[in-house]
């Protein structure tokens, strides 16, 4: 997006590393300032003061952001939830978020993708015993499929790598350039070491565990060519076992279950998160307690919740509500929110769709 957009970026650590190491593939790494912000900082932007706040997610550091104006403050969340032990780079302070509360906030807009889930959301301190337990028991090679992005979760799977006699490699582009890029920020321990993706096919089938890009049964990636017998450094055989440490993203069930198919056609023993008898993912995204309590502190005049389907915005809306919250306003994509004075929606104002990436220009896909 950004030859559209023509803007400065500002981003965290480890999320600029990972843009840097994307843009350079473009041939844009030059043409894009790049502003690292640490957490808790403000800067003054325009006429906005943004306040980076530290929360946590799937992915290491994530940030929420206070965003000060003079006619009112507004709280977005980005992705979230509340880990008390993310494994992976900082946690939250529930006191960050009440003090955003005797400041005042006009609106918050929120997270809305686990909004129908009820409860908390599974720590990723929890997947260790349930992965291990399966993984000790596997007689073949394993290979565990998660996204690529999940840091924490490759931390768990090489410890568990350790303790099972197992020796660990990266399948799939999209992990090593993560896992680099934790390496660059000081977020992937000393202790979790990698063998090459070559060796992989050299060792006894019992010491190997592979992580693969392709959770979403996405073609071209490290699971797809395994499943199709053209990955170049092995095959799976019969009596291996793939672990699917990722739920499916709404719209790609189809795909995952060709995928599943065609694992199961080679013999290969497939365990996904719902069959499996214990965690082995963990969601980003705040279930409802998770959702009600950032509103008790947070005590926001208006909820804007946003991801998900019109479903999932419905009932955060409600939730919302119920919290407390004085009003709620749900918008579709194009939508402009208004505030203040009088709090409402002016339908389609912005122009979306999707646009994708041909002949190195952006062109509009309806």
């Amino acid at each position: 997006l950004w030859p559209l957009l023509q803007c400065p970026v500002y981003t965290s650590r480890f999320t600029a590393e990972i843009l840097r190491r994307k843009l350079a593939e473009f041939d844009l790494l030059h043409r894009v300032p790049i502003i690292e912000v640490d957490t808790g900082e403000r800067r003054q932007i325009g006429p906005f003061n943004v306040q980076w706040l530290a929360l946590t997610h799937s992915i290491p550091d994530p940030n929420a952001l206070m965003i000060r104006t003079r006619i009112g403050n507004i709280f977005h969340s980005g992705d979230w939830k509340l880990d008390d032990n993310p494994l992976v780079g900082h946690g939250y302070t529930t006191s960050t978020f009440t003090d955003l509360a005797e400041e005042g906030v006009a609106a918050m807009v929120c997270d809305s993708t686990n909004a129908t889930v009820q409860g908390h959301s599974v720590s990723e301190a929890a997947l260790h015993e349930g992965l291990r337990d399966l993984i000790a028991v596997a007689e073949g090679r394993v290979i565990v499929t998660c996204f690529g992005s999940n840091i924490a979760r490759l931390h768990t799977l090489a410890s568990i790598a350790r303790e099972t006699g197992r020796y660990m490699g990266l399948l799939g582009r999209s992990l090593v350039n993560m896992s680099g890029a934790a390496k660059a920020t000081g977020l992937w321990p000393g202790s979790d070491k990698l063998i090459s993706p070559a060796h992989l096919g050299y060792l006894p089938r019992h010491e190997v565990l592979g992580v693969a890009t392709g959770s979403q049964g996405e073609p071209r990636t490290a699971l797809r060519r395994l499943a199709q017998g053209s990955h170049p450094d092995f095959e799976l055989e019969a009596g291996d076992t793939v672990i699917f440490s990722a739920r499916a993203i709404p719209g790609n069930e189809e795909a995952i279950e060709a995928l599943i198919s065609q694992l199961r056609k080679l013999g290969v023993i497939v365990i996904t998160a719902e069959d499996a008898g214990a965690p082995i993912h963990a969601s980003g995204h705040p279930a409802q307690d998770e959702l009600k309590a950032m509103y008790r502190w947070v005590q926001p005049r208006i909820a804007i919740p946003v991801h998900g389907e019109a479903e999932h915005m419905d009932v955060h809306a409600d939730l919302a509500k119920g919290a407390g919250v004085p009003r709620a306003m749900v918008g579709r994509n194009g939508d402009l929110f208004m505030v203040r004075p009088v709090p409402g929606i002016r339908r389609q104002v912005v122009e979306t769709g999707r646009l994708g990436w041909q002949k190195q220009e952006l062109v509009r896909v309806y």
